[in-house]
């Protein structure tokens, strides 16, 4: 399986703390093996959330506000904040990063489109980690749940315009499983799906944390755009960024979205 052209996606669960504080150790790790696996010669774009969750522990706040204009703010404080942690993470290993930040205008348009694959593109040949977020201080689309949903989907997005051949997904759920592992103990993990059915789609619950705003559904969607576009997608816990080297290697962890 080729893994030369790699989209990572992080979700807030995965960044943060409960309290909505950093999780360095983890964001370290993170970027450790993001260089270690552009070091091999892969291209590599980090899709990252998080801004309003780090917004929300710079400020001490417990629970995201309701208020569109305060977590238009709050994404605006932790944007800053959080491309401050990658620059330095990254730079520990010798890794630049640039910041790409998108609204869904920006790759409905052809015009817009070929000019964001230019700067992609240009990144990656100046061997340049884009980091992706979603525009939320412009474009309040998400924060109203209307737009590319916690930034799954537009990891998929992300993934079919730079003709990207795996998309990895990190989440606080360790794949896809037959039940809710949650209130379900003996749930099983689903290793492979062939093909993303009706039957699959109604196995995806809610959203799993009060930091994020997308839930496995909003995964199976981005699944099954990215497999569409004939990208392998994988679904795997965020909570051991290692757990990467185990995909490249083959070896079965989260849940498979075979390319169509």
């Amino acid at each position: 399986m080729d893994m030369n052209r790699i989209v990572v996606k992080v979700g807030t669960s995965t960044l943060t703390y409960e309290n909505g504080k950093a999780n360095l150790r983890r964001i370290e790790e993170l970027c450790k093996v993001l260089s270690d696996l552009q070091n091999q010669g892969r291209d590599i774009i980090l899709v990252s959330s998080g801004a309003i969750g780090v917004g929300m522990g710079k400020l001490g706040l417990s629970e995201k506000p309701s208020g569109t204009k305060e977590k238009q703010a709050l994404a605006a404080i932790g944007q800053c904040e959080l491309m401050f942690m990658y620059d330095k993470l990254f730079g520990e290993y010798n890794h630049m990063v640039a910041q790409v930040l998108l609204t869904r205008d920006a790759v409905d348009s052809a015009h817009k489109k070929e000019n964001v694959l230019n700067t992609f593109d240009t990144l990656l040949s100046m061997v340049i980690i884009p980091i992706v977020n979603e525009n939320d201080t412009v474009s309040i689309d998400e924060l109203e749940g209307k737009n590319f949903g916690d930034n799954d989907m537009l990891s998929a997005i992300v993934a079919k315009l730079i003709g990207a051949d795996s998309l990895v997904i990190l989440t606080d759920i360790d794949g896809l499983y037959d039940r809710d592992p949650r209130k379900n103990p003996d749930a099983e993990r689903i290793e492979v799906v062939e093909k993303i059915t009706a039957e699959i789609e109604e196995m995806a619950g809610g959203s799993g944390s009060n930091r994020g705003t997308g839930g496995m559904t909003t995964k199976i969607m981005a699944s099954k755009y990215a497999t569409n576009a004939g990208i392998n997608c994988f679904v795997i816990g965020g909570d051991d960024p290692k757990r990467i080297y185990d995909v490249i290697d083959g070896k079965s962890v989260g849940t498979l979205f075979k390319a169509q």
